[in-house]
């Protein structure tokens, strides 16, 4: 299925009945009168928030919801039916925004919250309405009120409690498969990942969702690359992990590049918790490592996590520093937030091995550990 996180759709509340201008005229009866009866109410536009999809794709294909009209008033002081209402169903994380796109209508966080966007016109009144001792044959009846319509903005932000961030080609994917069940595309190119990706990560008895956007470039606040439209899905997020290439010969210009495009962006992006991670460590020296991880230590202010997505070194500690923040933030903010159900497919998330690059280990015992640990794996698969 198509991932679409925006969509532009037009929505009218049904018109009012007209009432109903009729007298009572009955053989034998010997008094008659007005007799006509009200219109009904027109429909309401309702939008309801459900937990069983993850995507406006629906509303890619249907742009216009229109409610029923109020039905007319009738003879012998029979009122007029409601108009049926419409509904229209949206995942949670929803925002419904004007069609200015400046001020949000609604924020949709949890799953059965119903709201009325738009709601229908009253009915006429019917010539009975207006019988009094001084007017006893009127013969004025009103036509229904309109309803109401207008455009407004569908635009989804996934409900994550941490959010991958990197450039280009960084281990976002690869990262998001080892320590969860999803399935995310992998591939050696930049740009692989077009769409965001959610997973659910556990470690110990805690479990906590990821959400995976695409890379950033130098630039994307400006259009550059598929831009910056997907950092919205982060927005919700309580912490940040901004994977850095270790294989890139400059790392802290990559961390550079990305903090910029945040403060850029605006949100408070720039201003979440951010724990930091030196990736595919496993192709690089125990120099590389150290020269490149104390790189990003200066220039950030941050301790830097050394870690491989793919081989799984190193992740338990990376899981924990989010896990720990996570838990600061649900203590300072107690609601839970539900979570979307885009997690993806059934699959054994890669063994997670505990880190040989520790900071306050020896260096020289890096590649002895990585290569011990290695040796370890292949007498067990034998």
């Amino acid at each position: 299925m198509k991932f679409l996180d925006q969509a532009k759709i037009f929505i009218q509340s049904g018109n009012g009945g007209a009432g109903s201008c009729s007298f009572r005229r009955e053989k034998y009866i010997e008094f008659g009168g007005p007799d006509g009866g009200d219109g009904g109410r027109g429909g309401d536009v309702i939008v309801e928030c459900v937990d069983n999809l993850n995507t406006l794709i629906d509303y890619r294909y249907r742009q216009h919801f229109k409610a029923e009209i109020g039905h007319h008033g009738q003879g012998r002081n029979k009122t007029g039916a409601k108009g049926a209402d419409v509904v229209f169903k949206v995942p949670v994380g929803t925002q419904i925004l004007d069609e200015d796109r400046e001020h949000v209508l609604a924020d949709l966080t949890e799953a059965g919250t119903r709201l009325v966007m738009l709601k229908g016109g009253d009915g006429g009144f019917g010539n009975a309405h207006y019988k009094t001792s001084t007017n006893q044959a009127p013969r004025r009846a009103d036509e229904g009120w309109p309803g109401q319509e207008r455009w407004v903005w569908l635009q989804l932000k996934l409900i994550a409690d941490g959010g991958l961030i990197g450039l280009p080609n960084a281990g976002k994917s690869t990262f998001l498969a080892a320590v969860t069940r999803a399935r995310p595309k992998i591939a050696d190119y930049p740009f692989t990942t077009l769409h965001p990706n959610l997973g659910v990560a556990r470690i110990g008895e805690q479990e906590f969702i990821l959400a995976d956007i695409p890379g950033l470039i130098e630039g994307a606040h400006e259009g550059a690359g598929i831009g910056d439209r997907f950092l919205g899905h982060i927005e919700r997020c309580r912490v940040l992990l901004h994977l850095v290439d270790g294989t890139d010969p400059d790392p802290a210009e990559s961390w550079r590049i990305i903090r910029g495009e945040l403060a850029a962006y605006g949100g408070g992006l720039d201003e979440k918790p951010e724990v930091l991670a030196l990736n595919k460590c496993d192709a690089l020296t125990p120099e590389e490592i150290k020269e490149r991880k104390k790189a990003l230590e200066k220039i950030s202010g941050a301790k830097v996590f050394p870690l491989s997505g793919v081989s799984g070194v190193g992740l338990k500690s990376v899981l924990g520093a989010l896990l720990e923040h996570i838990l600061a933030a649900r203590g300072e903010n107690p609601g839970v937030l539900a979570a979307s159900a885009s997690v993806g497919r059934a699959k054994r998330p890669a063994q997670m091995v505990e880190s040989p690059w520790d900071a306050e280990g020896d260096d020289d015992d890096w590649d002895e550990e990585y290569e011990a640990e290695d040796g370890d794996e292949e007498d067990d698969e034998s």
